[in-house]
């Protein structure tokens, strides 16, 4: 069988990826801090190891506001890539517009549900959380509140 590629790219082309296997997660993201980031109304993760993953052009620039999450973007055209979590060592998330093939990654979780905007509405059944969907060290508390 052969192994799973998927190919990611920045708006203006400048940074491409691969991503190498099967993610291990993929979730909805309502989560304000997100939303400010990523410029829209919500988000899908979709998390790999970080060994999954590679650069195969350009450099990513990076930005932190919250104390343990880096966020990965575009310097040129200010495109998202993604982040990592101190909180969550050796996971890795990108967003799915950073994706060549989004409709390959469908969610399994409804994340930060309590800051969902009140008029999105989703009629699936999957599970929705109110904080992280992924174990995260409590020492590091919660980005939220730090």
């Amino acid at each position: 069988m052969t192994e799973r590629i998927e190919t990611a790219g920045c708006f203006c082309g400048a940074i491409r990826a691969e991503c190498r296997g099967d993610p291990f997660w993929i979730n909805y993201d309502h989560d304000d801090d997100c939303r400010r980031a990523i410029g829209g109304p919500l988000t899908v993760w979709i998390g790999y190891r970080p060994e999954q993953f590679s650069i195969v052009q350009g450099k990513v620039k990076t930005y932190s506001k919250t104390p343990g999450v880096v966020r990965s973007f575009c310097g040129r055209c200010g495109s998202s890539i993604g982040y990592t979590d101190d909180g969550i060592p050796d996971e890795q998330y990108f967003t799915i517009g950073f994706f060549d093939h989004p409709e390959r990654f469908k969610p399994a979780v409804h994340g930060y549900q309590k800051f969902r905007l009140p008029w999105i509405e989703f009629s699936d059944d999957l599970p929705r959380v109110d904080e992280y969907t992924r174990r995260r060290d409590p020492k590091l508390g919660n980005p939220n509140t730090r």
